[in-house]
């Protein structure tokens, strides 16, 4: 007997299972791939138990021919590719030809089809086909599986917890719908709907679904192409940020994939505006030519290989940053607050005011928002007018304050800063604004002559002021010696010192350590710094890049260098530890380029440099400090990412002072 034999069929599935099939969630995305490429526009996925138990797919796509469907369960058969040459300009989600026979190798699965005629049903146990009928369907296709693993147990222990298989199907369906906006998805998992959108084709829409309104509110549309690439999708602002990269999507033709470098080059986009160990919130859909891409090379097809991948990176890089350096990223104080839960008010999805996602930020002429007040709400310039008489008032001894028995009155309930723009708030707000203050007891009111504008002067409208991307700022004191207030026309200002200096020196560094100069500080004692062989043959790779930015390192001895000069830019007295840093940068990422060197040096250097908190400032220092943070190129965030200043509207401040709140007409209270 030959030791060399070919496996059953079955078996043969079973360990193609293996890689396909991994868990639950496994299954739904096949299954969802597969009504997609089918053309769908509508996908309902219910499960039970987390996937173990039941796993259902609905769709209204093409449906398969009843000649196809006993086919469609045998390894390898897919209607996606032909010939060698396909495999290469692959457009669809699916094209190996696994899916089915894998999943019904582990599972019972019924499926049910139809093109639009008479519809087909086909039952699959364990691999093997135990039904083949004609059936009542609509157009489209229904898989149904059944007891996932039930015929392999030994991979179940290998399955987390239900909880944990319930959120990788909500992932997968999550990335899905955000791959196609144009496509209608709904999740029901034992009866609750977990997932549901609409299908309009608006990203953003499928983002405030997914994530939130408040979430999508605080993301931005951005758009760039080259010749080969075309990157499109939203971003977070720097104040929206998550823990992980988990909440980063990246797309590939409609295809989402895990890829480091692109996330990378999208995380570096926003430079010096993220913490660290912050990762923003980002959908970013890349359409390319098939033939850049290999998408056979993983068993999920979630990892691909891309031709040109520095130039894909690079544009991802400079159109994120370009299009967050037109945003005013000044904090709103009461966003960063946490709010007391109230109650959930329903919303339709299909009408949020999802458009004004960036109008609080949007520097564009068209979507700006000054930081000073708008030509609306400035107070009206006063011109001579003829003064109003006064009509005389019977002085017969105090007047009573006229107070209505019953007037009906409409609270203007204020939830969130957003609530200060509905008409009922306005009305309010112009109402007592000229109000007539109560008279103190025992005395008559006396009116004041307002000044009526002439009809020459209200006729001429002033233009609108351009649009100021960072405050004028007005000192006006320090508190314990670390944060600095500050007021413009537009309300109140909390400045970091710390931070702000770091965002001056910063600038001032990466400028000073990008410039070629000979202005160098000879040291009296020389500084010996010892490494173990390793690190020598590492560090002799680049002793030009560490040239660039002014260390030269000369061997001294098989294993140690001799350093007789440093940079002037250099803290006194933290010599040796600022160039022994510098060399461990090196030692970490030795494929560090010199662009990305300066840059940590320059974040380095002004931490070191910048004044700490518990310093005290006199008035001089702080102005000094708040006019060169006007000038500087970005003076939102300190180097590390952390916010510089926030800011307090004129609105939070009377929210905190409860001057907007409503008023009080009922006589109850005037002892009648």
């Amino acid at each position: 007997m030959t030791k060399i034999h070919e496996l059953a069929s079955v078996l043969a599935d079973q360990i193609a299972a293996g890689e396909v099939v991994e868990r639950p969630a496994s299954v739904v995305k096949e299954l969802v791939e597969n009504a997609v490429d089918a053309h769908s526009t509508q996908i309902d996925i219910t499960v039970e138990e987390a996937g173990l138990k039941l796993i259902t797919v609905v769709d209204d796509g093409d449906g398969i021919a009843d000649e196809d469907t006993e086919m469609a369960f045998k390894r390898h058969a897919t209607s996606k590719i032909t010939d060698r040459r396909d495999l290469f300009r692959i457009k669809s989600l699916g094209f190996r030809g696994e899916a089915l026979p894998s999943i019904a190798s582990v599972a019972d699965v019924t499926l049910t089809t139809s093109t639009g005629g008479v519809g087909t049903l086909i039952h699959n146990v364990g691999g093997v086909i135990q039904e083949h009928t004609a059936a009542a369907a609509r157009k489209g296709t229904t898989v149904t599986v059944r007891d996932l693993f039930g015929n392999v147990p030994a991979r179940l222990k290998y399955l987390k917890s239900p909880v944990t298989e319930l959120a990788r199907i909500t992932d997968i369906v999550n990335r899905l719908a955000l791959s196609y906006p144009n496509v209608a998805f709904s999740l029901v998992h034992n009866g609750r709907e977990l997932t549901r959108t609409t299908g309009r084709g608006d990203l953003q829409q499928v983002i405030a679904g997914i994530y939130g309104v408040q979430s999508a509110r605080k993301m931005v549309a951005v758009n760039g192409k080259n010749p080969d690439f075309q990157v499109k999708g939203y971003v977070s602002l720097p104040e929206l940020t998550r823990a992980s990269r988990q909440y980063i999507s990246l797309l590939l033709n409609g295809r989402y994939i895990h890829n480091f470098q692109l996330s990378k080059a999208l995380i570096a986009g926003y430079g010096s505006k993220l913490m660290v160990g912050r990762y923003p919130l980002a959908v970013l859909d890349i359409t390319m030519d098939p033939l850049l891409v290999d998408v056979n090379v993983h068993p999920t097809k979630q990892e691909v290989r891309i031709s040109q991948e520095p130039e894909l990176t690079q544009l991802i890089q400079e159109t994120v940053f370009k299009r967050l350096s037109q945003e005013n990223l000044i904090p709103d104080v009461f966003d960063e607050m946490p709010v007391k839960k109230r109650e959930a008010r329903t919303t339709d999805q299909l009408t949020m005011a999802l458009n004004d996602v960036s109008a609080k930020y949007d520097m564009s002429a068209q979507h700006t928002q000054s930081v000073t007040p708008p030509a609306e709400s400035a107070a009206p310039t006063p011109t001579p007018a003829q003064p109003t008489t006064p009509k005389p008032t019977p002085a017969a001894g105090p007047q009573p304050l006229q107070t209505p028995e019953e007037v009906p009155v409409e609270p203007v309930v204020i939830h969130d800063k957003h609530d200060f723009g509905l008409p009922a708030a306005q009305a309010f707000d112009a109402k007592y604004q000229t109000e007539q203050v109560a008279a103190p007891l025992g005395r008559s009111v006396t009116p004041v002559a307002t000044p009526i504008p002439d009809a020459e002067s209200a006729a001429v409208t002033a233009p609108t002021p351009p649009a100021q991307r960072f405050p004028q700022l007005r000192y006006l004191g320090q508190v314990h010696g670390t944060y600095l207030l500050a007021e413009a026309d537009d309300g109140l200002y909390l400045i970091d010192q710390h931070a702000a200096q770091e965002r001056v020196n910063y600038e001032f560094y990466r400028q000073a350590i990008g410039e070629v100069s000979d202005d160098e500080q000879k040291l009296l004692v020389p500084i010996v710094l010892d490494y173990p062989t390793t690190d020598v043959l590492e560090l002799t790779n680049h002793l030009e890049t560490l040239a660039s930015v002014g260390i030269h390192l000369e061997s001294f001895g098989p294993n140690s260098f001799i350093v007789h000069e440093h940079p002037t830019w250099f803290k006194a007295g933290q010599e040796t530890d600022t160039i022994k840093e510098m060399i461990d940068w090196v030692l970490k990422d030795g494929k560090i380029s010199v662009a990305a060197f300066r840059e940590k040096t320059a974040i380095m250097m002004s931490c070191k440099r910048a004044i700490k908190a518990n310093h005290h400032l006199d008035d001089q220092q702080a102005r000094a400090l708040l006019k060169k943070l006007a000038t500087a190129e970005n003076p939102f965030n300190c180097p590390h990412g952390r916010p510089v200043l926030v800011h307090f509207t004129d609105q939070d401040l009377e929210k905190l002072f409860k001057r907007i709140q409503d008023p009080h007409h009922s006589g109850d209270d005037w002892g009648e």
